[in-house]
């Protein structure tokens, strides 16, 4: 008897929690929004989370606080929000890089990437290109794979050290096409390039934005994007899709996240706000200019994103070998 009396009670309030929870949403925000940033001021991350705190306060009238907590692969301002008060006020901006690879290199990481956020969504992209020196001989994807099974060995790639993106994608195609090419780490991608451009190493992969110029001007040679289609500024490099690979698709991608738990109707409503922002061309362009590509999301595609991309960086790190820390 209590409990059909309690069930009763239970189904009279939902009316009025659905009530609660829309009207909070509709009048959402009505205080200043937090906005953590796991790098110190400054580059492309930075760039991103000012930009939309700017066009968030300009469309909602409520400040949009940018946070820099660097430390720990963006860990430690992965962990302020993770237990942060599940209500939409405390935001993240994460990459595939601290949310998609570390996750898959580090056992003891102080959060979880799924369980602890709520997906809001994507902004912006800056695909992984391969670029050669001009002395190799290999002028497209099955030229190059062809080398690499003719000479196993012999070739060689460059990157800013294990772990990165540009390794992981590396390893990612060497896993792909079943090739043995000879990894030479450096300390940080600039190292990288710099030998890569004076040709002590043949191959990398990189963001578009910090080799297309060298591209251009015939300094080094691109291959392939490493992308479902081709981008922006990029119409005239082929994908590895197109060459016939598509699992050989990596991006850096920069997304917001909150805390789990925070309402849905409240979640939604950032997602619409954001998505809108990433459309203006003014934004796109900002980003462009950058190396980004401007791209938008629902909060389920997201979710899918980081779920697929920590699965393939997960296979990546069994296949390659690569130490976890």
């Amino acid at each position: 008897m209590s409990i059909i009396r309690i069930s009763g009670i239970a189904w009279l309030l939902l009316p009025a929690f659905f009530v609660g929870t829309n009207a909070g949403a509709q009048n959402y925000p009505t205080k200043a929004i937090r906005f953590l940033v796991g790098n110190a001021p400054g580059g492309g991350t930075d760039l991103i989370a000012r930009t939309m705190s700017q066009k968030l306060y300009e469309a909602w009238g409520q400040p949009v606080v940018v946070e820099h907590r660097p430390g720990g692969t963006g860990a430690v301002a992965a962990v302020i929000v993770a237990k942060a008060a599940p209500d939409g006020y405390t935001l993240l901006i994460v990459t595939s890089s601290s949310h998609a690879i570390a996750p898959v290199l580090k056992d003891d990481l102080p959060y979880n990437p799924v369980k602890d956020y709520a997906p809001v969504a994507l902004v912006a992209t800056a695909p992984q290109i391969l670029v050669a020196h001009p002395s190799v001989p290999a002028n497209s994807v099955k030229e190059l794979i062809a080398l690499a099974k003719a000479k196993p060995g012999a070739l060689n790639y460059a990157s800013g050290g294990a772990g990165t993106l540009g390794f992981m994608t590396a390893e990612l195609l060497k896993s792909v096409t079943q090739t043995n090419i000879v990894h030479i780490p450096y300390k940080g991608s600039g190292a990288a390039a710099i030998d890569l451009l004076g040709g002590q190493v043949q191959l990398m992969f990189a963001a578009p934005g910090a080799v297309i110029q060298q591209v251009r001007a015939g300094k080094l040679k691109s291959i392939a994007v490493a992308s479902a289609k081709r981008p922006a500024g990029l119409e005239d490099v082929t994908t590895f899709a197109e060459a016939g690979y598509p699992a050989i698709e990596a991006s850096n991608w920069y997304a917001i996240l909150t805390t789990a738990g925070a309402p849905k109707p409240i979640v939604d409503k950032l997602n619409q706000e954001i998505v809108r922002t990433i459309k203006l061309s003014e934004v796109k362009e900002r980003f462009f200019a950058q190396g980004y590509e401007a791209t938008s999301s629902t909060p389920q595609e997201l979710a899918q994103l980081i779920k697929n991309d920590l699965a393939k960086w997960q296979k990546v790190v069994m296949d390659s070998g690569v130490p976890k820390n």
